[in-house]
């Protein structure tokens, strides 16, 4: 599906929008240092170009051959290195620590989120920082409702099955789900936007430039404003891992 995720996320104005708003938010809620970083799950490579371009020293890792294959392509002449690996490896393959981890749209793949963010939590150092990005089941509910499928919102019946050539995931997530899995391993939401909390319920699938521009500085202003934030079709959060004191028994702060 390789072919059908690249037209699909990126060569559309979500696409454009999404990656927007990451170059927007990542700088003012992230200590960006040029620390080593571990893109998970990263796909076409487009957040490790970015990274790398900023000084960062990147290790890619994703499990699909074709995906990767893209991603080395792309990011040739860059510094960053690819390595064919699923997140569950990666204890094994890559395991750091690390200061900073960059896992996009990639949980709600996933059969298990929940153990995925206890593996992401031990790859990350004390005093490093993780960006997390997942796909937002409530915003799945209301895009449902707007398009008419009032039975299966009714039902809750908004996960896709993986077997059908769709991109709706397997395990969309509430940002409840997310913040207490992220409280059980200790880890410290920092901040938490909405990515696409308008674009996505647009009557018009791909606006024009001039409307694009405006809806980008809608998206700007209300993306990590309440309640605006909560229905964007992704939630993204920056996450700490506290520094914690040699005997164990308390966090340095």
């Amino acid at each position: 599906m390789v072919d059908k995720f690249a037209a699909s996320l990126y060569g559309a104005s979500r696409g454009e929008l999404r990656l927007a708003l990451l170059d927007y938010l990542l700088p003012r809620t992230l200590p960006l240092t040029a620390q080593p970083a571990l893109d998970v799950g990263g796909g076409l490579g487009q957040m490790s170009a970015w990274l790398a371009g900023r000084g960062h020293v990147v290790t890619l890792t994703e499990p699909s051959v074709e995906m990767l294959a893209r991603a080395r392509e792309a990011l040739d002449g860059t510094t960053v290195r690819c390595l064919q690996a699923p997140l569950q490896a990666l204890p094994e393959r890559s395991p750091g620590p690390w200061p900073l981890i960059v896992c996009h749209a990639v949980l709600e793949w996933l059969v298990d989120p929940q153990t995925a963010i206890a593996t992401l939590a031990e790859l990350l150092e004390p005093g490093g920082y993780l960006s997390l990005m997942v796909f937002n089941r409530d915003a799945l509910r209301f895009s449902n409702v707007i398009k008419g499928n009032l039975d299966k919102a009714l039902d809750d019946r908004l996960a896709g099955t993986g077997k059908r050539q769709r991109l709706t995931p397997i395990s969309p997530l509430t940002h409840t789900q997310v913040a207490t899995w992220l409280a059980e391993q200790g880890l410290i939401v920092e901040h938490v936007a909405g990515i696409r909390v308008f674009h996505d319920y647009l009557r018009e699938r791909e606006p024009d430039r001039a409307t694009l521009d405006r809806l980008f500085e809608l998206e700007r202003r209300y993306c990590d404003v309440e309640p605006h934030w909560r229905l964007g079709r992704y939630l993204l959060y920056s996450v700490r891992k506290p520094l914690v004191a040699k005997n164990m028994s308390e966090s340095i702060e």
